[in-house]
């Protein structure tokens, strides 16, 4: 079996693409297993090393829109019985530069369709959508509790370009040209490595900055509700995506991952519990309104029944989210 995963270098791709390898095999929508005989990482960088070394790794270093429309057998070769979509500008990013929001999502998703249908055999294709879909708008509101049933509303380019490509995925699995899975991710904290151009990216960055030592700056007011996600949570969705059976799905192509639902002075709280008083107070409390403006018109407490019967659930604390990153990170951790 031959997947390809966009986004391969990135945080979540490189975490994936460890997952697929190790487990070894692969069972489309509840088929027979089969061994993964090549896994396509396309990104703007290198994976790791430790993943290049792998014989059955093959990397595509270039910018998604350009390769596509240059050399688009490169990205999906023919044999691609997966594809799982991650490449993406980030929220941030994509509210101050329209243009950059619509090439690097719109087009790039767009030109990744049509590649996906020229194969001629409906390949699986999973997209990581976003929370971002939903929003409140002036005069509007969001319900209290966010349920399979809302419907998205988004509120900032980043939303409007991820729920455009989950409608024409949809439209796309409808016709047959792919089998198609939308995963709408939460904030996924804790993050490793350097801070993004994401709205949220501060919601890894109060926690792993002040473990490496640094000051970090939380630019929403303390008490601000967020729907979080943990690494492990977020894998666990996108494998749930590519492995659950289509009866057991159902027949929207969308669905929303479970959330912890918590607030930066919480999260605050389980930093000090882990680390100590003096680690949390490298937090600095500045409000920002242009984050503040784009985080609070996002949702925070969602009901995911449909992920619940396919048994997903989402993290039970923070603090234990704290402690996995401490052990997966153990480099980046530079206190007492």
């Amino acid at each position: 079996m031959h997947v390809v995963i966009t986004g391969g270098a990135g945080f979540l791709g490189v975490r994936l693409a460890r997952r697929l390898l190790e487990q070894g095999t692969l069972s489309l929508a509840g088929t027979a297993a089969r061994p993964i005989e090549r896994l396509t990482l396309v990104d703007r960088a290198a994976p790791p090393p430790t993943l290049q070394a792998d014989p059955r790794v093959q990397t595509v270093i270039g910018d998604l829109v350009d390769l596509l429309e240059a050399e688009p057998t490169r990205v999906v070769p023919a044999d691609t019985a997966a594809v799982i979509h991650l490449a993406s500008a980030v929220s941030g990013e994509c509210e101050a530069d329209f243009d950059l929001g619509m090439r690097s999502n719109l087009r790039a998703g767009m030109l990744l369709l049509d590649r996906c249908r020229a194969l001629g055999t409906a390949p699986r294709l999973v997209f990581s959508s976003s929370l971002a879909v939903f929003g409140a708008g002036p005069g509007g509101s969001l319900p209290e509790v966010v349920t399979d049933d809302t419907l998205p509303t988004p509120q900032s380019s980043y939303g409007i370009q991820k729920f455009m490509l989950e409608q024409l995925v949809a439209d796309f699995t409808r016709k047959g040209f792919v089998r198609g899975r939308c995963v709408r991710l939460m904030t996924v904290s804790v993050r490793p490595g350097r801070p993004n151009g994401a709205a949220s990216s501060f919601l890894s960055g109060i926690i792993r900055e002040p473990l490496a030592g640094i000051r970090s700056t939380c630019p929403v007011p303390p008490d601000t509700p967020v729907a979080l996600s943990s690494p492990a949570r977020a894998i666990e969705g996108l494998m749930c995506s590519l492995q659950a059976e289509d009866g057991a799905w159902g027949g929207r192509t969308a669905f929303n991952l479970p959330a912890l639902t918590t607030t930066p002075a919480r999260m605050a709280a389980a930093l000090e519990r882990v680390a100590g008083a003096d680690v949390a107070r490298l937090i600095d409390w500045q409000v920002d309104p242009a984050i503040e403006r784009i985080v609070a018109g996002w949702p925070s407490c969602f009901d995911s029944a449909r992920v619940r019967a396919l048994g997903l659930q989402g993290d039970a604390d923070f603090e234990a989210v704290i402690r996995d990153y401490v052990r997966e990170n153990p480099e980046a951790v530079k206190t007492g």
